[in-house]
């Protein structure tokens, strides 16, 4: 199983990122995929979780509150994590995570994990 994370970067304010997550080594099709993010000093935070349907899941206290969505392209075998409206308290490393357990686990439950991409939002 291989997760690799891309789109992160450095935006001002209320910018937007669209983070993606190419998958190999499974059947992605047949996956729930989660996005989780992992600030410097905190715990990691569930953000979203689509189901190998499209069925979104938000995690408990989930940061998105309404300005995340998450999309998935099976024929690229790639998921995606649209940010908008980012604050500065959105600065974190971005992970997605895959395992055969569904959307709705607790984090810790995942095995697979991607190396993560850093989004650094400034004032």
């Amino acid at each position: 199983v291989r997760l690799v994370e891309s789109g992160g970067g450095m935006v001002q304010s209320g910018g937007s990122l669209k983070l993606s997550c190419a998958a190999s080594g499974f059947t992605f099709g047949a996956s729930d995929m989660s996005w989780i993010r992992q600030a410097p000093g905190k715990e990691r935070e569930g953000i979203l979780c689509i189901s190998s349907k499209g069925d979104i899941t938000y995690y408990p206290d989930s940061p998105s509150k309404g300005r995340f969505t998450i999309s998935r392209d099976n024929d690229k075998n790639t998921a995606y994590l649209h940010l908008n409206s980012l604050q500065p308290e959105d600065t974190a490393v971005y992970k997605c995570a895959t395992d055969i357990i569904r959307c709705g686990s607790r984090i810790n439950e995942y095995q697979y994990w991607g190396q993560g991409t850093q989004v650094t939002v400034s004032s």
